[in-house]
Formats: C-alpha cells, structure tokens, sequence
C-alpha cells in the first residue's frame, strides 16, 4: 500500500530538496503541509506531490511485479573490489552464481569466506589475477573499481593511458571475460570528478572495449528498500554485439521510504529487533554534551556555550557542518553511513541513547542480513560496512540486470 501522508521529512528524501527549501515552499506558498486528521500533525497529502517527476516515480512503480523476477537459467558472476560483500549477497540473492571474487582486503577476504565457504574469493591485488580461463563462462562482470584521476594532456584518452589505476584493471577483466554485461558501481562524486573528464573517460574507455553503456545514473539507496540516504553511481554496459537485442531498465522503487525504526526495529524489514553487539564509545565529555542534542538534531541544537566547546575554531566558521554533533532520528532514514561512526564530521549517534551505533546496528542501515558476520577488528567490521553497497539496492539492481539477461537468452 502506497500511503497517503508524508511528513516533511520523508517529502524532502522523496524530491530531494532540505527541509529549509520545504519551509521555505511553505511561506511563499509553493507547497504547503496541511493537518494530518488523525493526529494534527503537518504534513503532504498524496495529491499535493502528484505533480514532481520524484513523486510520480514512487507512486508509480512496477516494484511488485519486478521482485518476482527469476533467472531463466543460473547466470555466472564474477566480481571485482567485493569487500565485506553488500553487493555479492543481493547479487546472489537477485538469483546470480558467483565464480569468483576478487578483494585486496585480507579481513573482507575473511569475512567473505567465513559467510560463503563455497564461494571462490581470491585474495590480493587485481593486478595479479588472471581473468581469462573466465572467457566465455561469464554472463555477469560486476564492482566498484575506486575512483583515480587520469593524467591528462588535454588529450582523448584510450585503454592503454589508464594503466596503472584500478579502472584499467577493471577494463582488463572486462576484455579476458568477455562477459555479456557488466555493472560498475561508484561514488556519486565520479559525476564531477576533474570537471567530468574522469568518467567521459571511463565511459569513452569501456565503449572502446566493445560494450554499449546505457547513459549512468545515480540511484538512491532510500528508494529501494534501504533505511538511508546514500547514493551510489551505476554504470551497465552491455556487449556491442548483443546491445541491440534487449533494452535495460532501471530498478522501480519501493513504494515507501524505509526509515531508522525499520532498521534497528522489529517491522517490515527484519523480524526482531536489533541484535545486541559491540560498538565504539564515545569519551565522557563528548557523550555528556551530545545527550542535549535531539532527535534529528545537530551542534546548532546545543546551548551556545555548548556549541563554542564542541566546535572550537570552526564554530566560527561559515557553512552549515550540518554531520557535527548530530543525532540520527527514529522517523527519519539514517545519513549515509561512513567507514568510522564516531568521526566529529560525520556524527551518526544513535536515535535514543547517547553512543555510536554498534556493529549490527551499523549492518542493519546497511540491510545486511543478521546472520552475516565479519571477521577482524572493530574498526575492520565498521569499514567492511561503511564501504558497501547496501544488500537491498543490490539486489533490486541485480533483479534489473537478470531481466535483461533473460531478455538476451
């Protein structure tokens, strides 16, 4: 069911705009809330969004029909940078099997392994993998090679110039699997990386390797099933010799946004409560004056002496630092989750108590399944989580790429 009211809040995820732009609507009139009948609270109805190309997207979406997608026979995958394995798990759960999986990282290697015996993860650098006894066997390449700059000489560059970055490798594997298709996965940043060169040449480079690339988009983790705000940049490409036999759709949403209730809760999205498990801690000054901050809240909450203290020098400062001192909200989805929950920048402090979110916590912003351990040091656990793709955008991706498979067979 597609509800009917949407507080602020969800409305500003939905059209992607600040609270401050929604109030700022409602002043001059543009978009007002109204009273929500049942409990006075302000809020959208349905009708008043109908109108936004964000909103229409969410209303009118295929998602239910899309999840009953099914391979039409086992399609082999072979992923690239798979770290703690977010997109490997909705890879595997969209109805991919995978040959093998390449990670640097010895404790993601760990983790991998210890959740997935049967999977064939190889450990070390990329440079060192051989990829073509993979050629001809692969329906799928898959990763998120990280993002370099290219030395420019104001020149078109081609394969060869990128060597030494980990997008050559990633083009190396491409040209000894030759696989169907392939999806890459980035940071939104990669769209204005070095004014746009970055990913013109990538796009350019991959085109050369003989593979059609549907134009790139930035998904948003909210809309599919995800209690968070994080964006990922996703790049399909399809062989040159297949291009022209199937057409590739992006994912539908999920008929409503997941929020930190949904995480950490018993509800739509996990069947019991959190899990108890450690966490970091903040130092007692620090939780001492995050504790007047609230729900939603940042170091603009605290009283002015409080601000001074916590901020220093950069209360001083312009900007918003909107990440400082701040506490995430029960109704609200998390912010992109980084590799460190305590980090002054980038505060992620738990709805409720005064802490850090702990490592299942973390995981379940994440929407990696409870039974997915990993492996290492705390701060191991935390970077394998914040580096991933979350597990349910995954998979609504992999449900995407399966349908164009079967389209192609």
């Amino acid at each position: 069911m597609i509800p009917d009211f949407y507080s602020i809040a969800q409305v500003a995820d939905i059209l992607s705009l600040s609270k401050e732009t929604l109030r700022r609507w409602d002043e001059n009139g543009t978009l007002s809330p109204q009273r929500n009948p049942e409990n006075n609270y302000r809020v959208y109805h349905r009708s008043q969004l109908e109108k936004f190309e964000q909103a229409q997207f969410l209303f009118n979406t295929e998602w239910d029909k899309e999840v009953t997608i099914k391979p039409k026979r086992p399609y082999k995958l072979v992923e690239l940078f798979a770290g703690g394995g977010g997109l490997a798990i909705g890879m595997e759960r969209a109805g991919f099997e995978s040959l093998m999986l390449n990670e640097i990282d010895k404790h993601a290697c760990n983790t991998l392994r210890k959740n997935r015996p049967n999977w064939n993860v190889i450990e070390g650098s990329i440079s060192n993998v051989d990829f073509k006894p993979y050629k001809n066997e692969v329906d799928i390449l898959s990763g998120g090679f990280p993002c370099q700059a290219f030395s420019y000489a104001g020149k078109k560059l081609g394969f060869e110039d990128t060597r030494g970055t980990l997008f050559y490798e990633f083009g190396r594997a491409l040209t000894e699997c030759t696989p169907k298709v392939f999806i890459a996965e980035n940071v939104r940043g990669l769209l204005t990386h070095d004014d746009g060169r970055t990913l013109e040449t990538i796009k350019s480079v991959l085109s050369d390797l003989g593979y059609t690339i549907i134009e790139p988009r930035v998904l948003k983790a909210v809309f599919y099933r995800v209690p968070q705000k994080r964006e990922r940049l996703i790049i399909v490409g399809i062989r040159n010799d297949l291009a022209d036999k199937a057409t590739f759709l992006w994912p539908s949403p999920f008929k409503r946004i997941m929020l930190m209730k949904d995480a950490l809760k018993k509800g739509e999205l996990y069947d019991c409560d959190v899990p108890v498990s450690d966490g970091q801690k903040y130092p007692i000054r620090k939780a001492e004056i995050l504790k007047y901050v609230p729900q939603g809240g940042y170091w603009r909450d605290l009283p002015d002496n409080l601000q001074r203290e916590y901020m220093q020098k950069s209360y001083f400062l312009g900007g918003g630092k909107t990440g400082m001192a701040r506490r995430l909200s029960w109704d609200e989805p998390s912010l992109t989750l980084t590799c460190s929950p305590a980090q002054k920048q980038t505060e992620r402090c738990h709805p409720e108590e005064t802490r850090p979110l702990t490592v299942r916590e973390y995981a379940r912003v994440q929407t990696f399944p409870d039974n997915w351990g990993f492996e290492g040091s705390q701060s191991q656990k935390y970077k394998q989580i914040g580096n991933a793709v979350p597990v349910n955008l995954a998979e609504a991706i992999g449900r995407s790429l399966v349908r164009l498979l079967n389209d192609l067979e």
